[in-house]
């Protein structure tokens, strides 16, 4: 029987020692707060990694990353971003867990007297592991991270554009904070076809919540004017602050057809 042999049967038979030195030692090292949920996933995790790592040395198994490992790697990804913490909070945890699972996997390499090729594969192994967990946590954030910007920018969007109704037939639209070119296409592409199927007499659209002025809330103007006009939807623009009505006349727009008021309260008195 074969040293090899043997040390792939005893981190076989013996992996939730092991999975407990690493993880006690990665606390220890890194001076970790863990939560014991969050132990006892890794703990578990590893239990899984030491015993894929003991069966494929016995197997000559090709497959080199156990899923767990990567399921693992998501999840930690899955936590950080939730919680709003930071990639380096993980990213810290790798090069000591890497080197207590070199020290484990040595001291064994010495007791059970494997041969110098035979540690070396063994710690290409479990390297190969580890990047791959570290890899997977890298793209898993950025996946993640990315989901919830753009989340958060529709959210934002949806915001920056409100659809208020506050009387029969009547609804106001305050453009509210920055104005820029996803604002100006989101109000086109979905707050106008939205009030369109309002069915509404009436729209008055309020800029005076309005901070930047740029061409973008000039083109508005003239877009969501002449979109609802064609509609057959009285439009009213309410909040040109003189700033934003200079802006819209070196644009070279022109808003002779436009009726404004100062007000939304003057606005619908005259409606």
């Amino acid at each position: 029987m074969s040293s090899l042999f043997i040390f792939s049967k005893y981190i076989s038979e013996n992996k939730k020692i092991l999975a407990t030195k690493v993880v006690n030692g990665v606390i220890r090292k890194g001076k970790l707060d863990v939560p014991k949920w969050e132990e006892e996933q890794a703990m578990e995790m590893y239990d899984d990694l030491f015993r894929f790592l003991g069966e494929s040395l016995i197997d000559k198994d090709e497959k080199e990353i156990p899923d767990l490992l990567l399921e693992w790697s998501k999840k930690n990804s899955e936590m950080q971003v939730s919680s709003g913490g930071r990639l380096s909070e993980i990213i810290n945890r790798y090069p000591p867990t890497k080197e207590i699972f070199n020290d484990i996997l040595t001291g064994l390499s010495i007791e059970f007297g494997l041969s110098i090729r035979d540690h070396a594969y063994i710690l290409k192994r479990i390297d190969k592991m580890l990047d791959a967990s570290l890899n997977e946590t890298f793209l898993w954030y950025k996946r993640l991270s990315d989901k919830q910007r753009e989340d958060t920018e529709k959210e934002v969007l949806k915001l920056s554009a409100p659809i208020v109704p506050i009387q029969d037939g009547i609804v106001i639209v305050p453009l509210i904070g920055y104005i820029g070119r996803n604002n100006a296409k989101h109000i086109m592409d979905n707050v106008v076809p939205k009030i369109a199927e309002l069915e509404v007499d009436h729209v008055i659209a309020d800029f005076s919540g309005t901070l930047t002025i740029n061409e973008y809330i000039s083109d508005l103007i003239h877009q969501v004017g002449t979109t609802l006009r064609l509609m057959g939807i009285h439009v009213v623009i309410t909040g040109l602050r003189p700033d934003i009505v200079q802006t819209v006349i070196h644009s070279g727009i022109d808003l002779s057809d436009v009726e404004s008021f100062a007000t939304v309260k003057q606005a619908v008195e005259n409606i």
